[in-house]
């Protein structure tokens, strides 16, 4: 049993609430006495204006100031939501900082960067997280537009190192003119396992000067950490840090180890000791991550009118825990992922909680996609021992949960944060036979780029892509999926899946993930973006699909009839209409995964709708229907790495207007594509060149923007289509 050292919130302590927080509260069974405020000057982070005023504090003054924050993060966590556990675990460390050291003079860069937000409570930005009101005020993440204490904008990782250096790098050119003093890198809560990072270390060691990397030891990533460098990491803490090998020693930095990482007065010690150091020097730091939640508080206990109050018992508000250490394949414990019941030490749902207004909701359409493709890939395992499902490090939030990856066993992989790495480890199965199928967030794979063109790609590797998070979303500027079909459709001999049901999602993922050699098996790599929220909420009501009420035809399969026009309606024959997208893949039998399938058959109008933008295409063509007696062609092309020809072609007769919907970047995106085929394939009768309009997202980074209101922006709204399309006519 681990003791936890540190300084939280003591049960003694209490904040004055207003009515309304108090009710705020009682209403989610968070005790008054730890929800805080943001009014009252008698408490010091209320008073927190910028480090100086950390500096100002005495010394028997930063244990208070760590137990205030400690309650704020809880009571934040309750209410907001956000990456509560890895905060929990810095906020000794993050007060020692802005206690030694002189933010912005000294640079302080945070990777992963949700760890920053006590830099932000201590940096001007406490009412962000004190008052309700104002919670939508900062990011997640370090951004300098929030702040000059802010040195990058960072919601992906591994980074920091290697922005250090060059920080340092032009410090050291440029002299004391440089207005640069220290150069901090605060990396941890399994950043470190990223590439990227070693690239760093390796740079740091060679490049010299002052540089101080603070790595966080919380034992944890997001899940699990996974890798051999946490072995010599765990005889290092068992050692006092005096272990060999020591990893950083081998790249030739100098080292400290500090166990008590919840100790405010330690970190003070060891980071006075090496501050304006001549040399790169790593200092260890052991955290507890989730330090002050109540280990023995549930989801239930906080849903019974009995419920007691967290209780703070330990004098520092860091519970000693047991939960570490666990010999269990995932080196966390059994809690299952629960984002609702975090607690301190290896505990996967600290990672990310989610506030009490959202127990009891259903599953997002990560988990509820995610958990879908697991249970269709488990029955297989037993008789396809290649196939391997592969995480970098964010299984939980795409639905790959614990019990899962327990049976699993050997065909469920966590990289940790190494996208790059996971993709190429894919095909390197793939290429020995295997069956990958890789998971993670779209705006992660961006890390892998380079892997797609050249491993994958290049060398026709079978490897399957599942794109959680594709397209347009409330998220932030750095978790954005707007640009995945920009990057996945336009890399050759790629296929990029767009399916816009559970059931085509199913059939996609059983092709692209056919044993090799079958008749059906794709020739290449197979991205799948995996259903969004618009997809989810019209599987649930299907009134928001109009036109099919859900109901679709049969894909087609490997024969393909010829189109035909029906003169009759002037449109086209769904029937007839199947497109022959590539005669390749029907030289090689494989069933028309990218033909276009029509929905409906009308006129004058053509309306395609990618992927989670299908249902605005049959409520667009239900609008015009109702108000201008206009029966519209509906088409859900299922993909986006090409054009199905044939249907394109068809619609020349009988329809004035095509119609391109996709919820992603416009500029270099998919509907562009259509419209470049009809100006590339003009025909001499006018009439049978179709005017085309595209909706989609501008090229833009946007933060925080609900999707509500992105639409609107977009023009992605049924009323702004329809008034688009009759102000043409």
């Amino acid at each position: 049993m681990r003791s936890a050292s540190g300084n939280g919130f003591d049960s003694s302590d209490s904040f004055a609430v207003s009515g309304a927080a108090e009710r705020t509260a009682r209403l989610h069974d968070i005790p008054p006495s730890i929800t805080p405020s943001h009014g009252d000057d008698s408490h010091l982070l209320s008073r927190i204006a910028s480090p100086a005023d950390v500096k100002a504090l005495a010394p028997n003054e930063l244990a208070e100031l760590c137990r205030e924050i400690r309650t704020t993060l809880l009571a934040y966590g309750h209410q907001h939501g956000g990456h509560i556990g890895s905060n929990l675990g810095m906020v000794e460390a993050t007060v020692a900082l802005h206690r030694v050291f002189d933010s912005p003079r000294d640079r302080i860069v945070f990777d992963v960067s949700h760890q920053s937000y006590v830099h932000k409570m201590l940096t001007g930005r406490a009412a962000a997280y004190l008052d309700p009101d104002r919670f939508s005020e900062v990011t997640g993440f370090t951004n300098p537009d929030e702040s000059k204490h802010d040195q990058f904008v960072l919601g992906h990782t591994g980074t920091s190192i290697s922005l250090a250096c060059g920080l340092a790098k032009t410090r050291d050119m440029e002299g004391p003119n440089s207005g640069i003093g220290n150069v901090i890198a605060v990396i941890g809560d399994g950043s470190l396992s990223s590439g990227v990072a070693f690239e760093g270390l390796n740079n740091a060691a060679e490049q010299g000067g002052n540089l101080i990397i603070v790595f966080n030891d919380n034992e944890m990533s997001i899940a699990g950490d996974f890798g051999g460098m946490y072995g010599p990491l765990a005889r290092l803490r068992a050692s006092g840090g005096t272990a060999q090998p020591n990893l950083f020693n081998a790249f030739g930095l100098d080292y400290r180890y500090v166990e008590a990482g919840n100790d405010v007065s330690a970190l003070v010690a060891a980071f006075e000791e090496v501050r304006d150091i001549d040399h790169p020097v790593v200092v260890h730091i052991h955290t507890l991550k989730g330090a002050g939640y109540d280990g023995e508080e549930t989801h239930a206990d906080r849903q019974t009118a009995s419920a007691s109050p967290v209780s703070f018992d330990s004098p520092t508000g860091v519970h000693p825990t047991d939960n570490v250490n666990h010999s269990e394949p995932w080196h966390s414990d059994h809690c299952n992922l629960s984002d609702h019941e975090p607690h301190e030490g290896q505990c996967e749902a600290s990672h990310w909680q989610n506030p009490d207004a959202a127990i009891g909701k259903p599953d997002d359409p990560r988990k509820h996609y995610g958990k879908m493709a697991m249970a269709a890939l488990e029955p297989r395992f037993a008789a396809e021992p290649g196939l391997v499902v592969i995480s970098p490090a964010t299984p939980g939030s795409n639905g790959i949960t614990h019990e899962f990856r327990e049976r699993a066993g050997a065909h469920y992989v966590d990289t940790g944060i190494t996208e790059s790495h996971a993709v190429a480890y894919a095909a390197g199965i793939a290429r020995a036979g295997g069956t990958p199928v890789v998971a993670t967030t779209a705006s992660f794979f961006q890390r892998a780029y380079d892997q797609f063109f050249q491993e994958i790609s290049l060398n026709r590797s079978r490897v399957t892509v599942l794109d959680f998070l594709g397209g347009l979303s409330g998220s932030d500027n750095t978790h954005s999926g707007a640009y995945d079909v920009t990057m996945f459709s336009n890399i050759p001999r790629a296929t990029m899946l767009v399916p816009t049901s559970a059931r085509d999602y199913l059939a996609d993922l059983a092709w692209a993930t056919a044993p090799a050699g079958s008749a059906d098996a794709p020739a290449g790599p197979v991205v799948i973006r995996v259903p969004g929220e618009a997809i989810l909420t019209a599987e649930r009501d299907a009134t928001l699909l109009p036109v099919t009420g859900g109901q679709i035809a049969d894909r087609p399969q490997s024969t393909s009839l010829p189109v035909s026009v029906s003169s009759a309606s002037g449109g086209i024959s769904a029937a007839t209409v199947r497109g022959t997208v590539s005669v390749t893949a029907q030289r090689a039998g494989v069933r028309h995964m990218l033909d276009w399938r029509v929905n409906q058959t009308g006129s004058h109008v053509a309306i395609i709708g990618l992927g989670n933008a299908y249902p605005l295409a049959e409520q667009t063509a239900a609008a015009l229907s109702a108000d201008y007696g206009i029966t519209a062609t509906v088409i859900d092309p299922r993909q986006c790495t090409s054009l199905d020809s044939d249907v394109l072609e068809s619609l020349r007769d009988g329809h004035q207007q095509v119609i391109t919907l996709e919820d992603g970047q416009l500029e270099g995106g998919w509907g562009e594509k259509v419209t470049a085929y009809y100006a590339n394939h003009h025909v001499s009768d006018g009439s049978r060149n179709p005017h085309v309009l595209n909706f989609g997202a501008a090229k833009e980074f946007t933060d925080r923007v609900p999707l509500g209101e992105l639409n609107e922006r977009y023009g992605l709204t049924v009323e702004q289509v329809t008034e688009a399309i009759t102000r043409c006519f």
